[in-house]
């Protein structure tokens, strides 16, 4: 049996998504294996983020204390299209391919029943204020290619279309029951382009 402090060290590591016991452990070990100094930069790097770590209070994304993030407070982006996706890891992938020049609204998960997470416990309140101004013509679904996804899609669909002019998924391209952090840029830039009205 492991002492008290590395078995918790062990315990708290397993909670992590896509982290099972034995990485937990083998990443327990590494870090008592770390010289002091180096442990101790890990806990400030961490501490520093849940400190100073906000959400854009317009587009839902990450943001430094409670300011803008850089997309949001960058006049040069069209703020009449919005593209929706589903975490903030997405956004910079579709950053990354360099064929969307609007804003962003980041729901932070996507609907899923089985697990309890309804319109509720996403952004979705968010998403329709800011379609209620009038500026927004274009709402862009960029969901990841699953059974969420395409569930939060329609749901988004449906919702969105009595008050925006125009509301498109992107095409096909993404590899169904994949994620957008995986594809990489060139698809996504296609699949953008080539994104079709989505019927309610």
């Amino acid at each position: 049996m492991y002492p008290g402090p590395l078995r918790n060290l062990i315990d708290e590591f397993a909670r992590l998504p896509g982290i099972g016991p034995k990485n937990a452990a083998r990443l327990a070990f590494f870090l008592l294996r770390t010289p002091r100094d180096e442990a101790e930069r890990l806990s400030s790097a961490i501490r520093e983020m849940k400190e100073r770590t906000t959400f854009c209070p317009i587009c839902c994304s990450v943001a430094e204390g409670g300011q803008l993030c850089p997309i949001c407070a960058d006049d040069r982006r069209d703020p009449s299209v919005i593209c929706v996706v589903q975490d903030p890891r997405d956004l910079m992938v579709v950053e990354r391919s360099g064929s969307f020049a609007g804003r962003y609204h980041v729901l932070h998960g996507g609907l899923s029943p089985l697990e309890g997470i309804g319109p509720e416990q996403l952004k979705i309140a968010e998403l329709e204020a800011r379609v209620q101004d009038g500026v927004v013509t274009e709402v862009i679904l960029c969901t990841n290619p699953n059974v969420e996804g395409d569930t939060t899609a329609l749901y988004l669909s449906r919702l969105l279309r009595p008050k925006v002019a125009k509301v498109t998924k992107i095409a096909a391209g993404v590899p169904v029951g994949g994620d957008l952090e995986y594809a990489d840029e060139m698809t996504l830039g296609r699949a953008l382009e080539g994104r079709r009205d989505l019927e309610a």
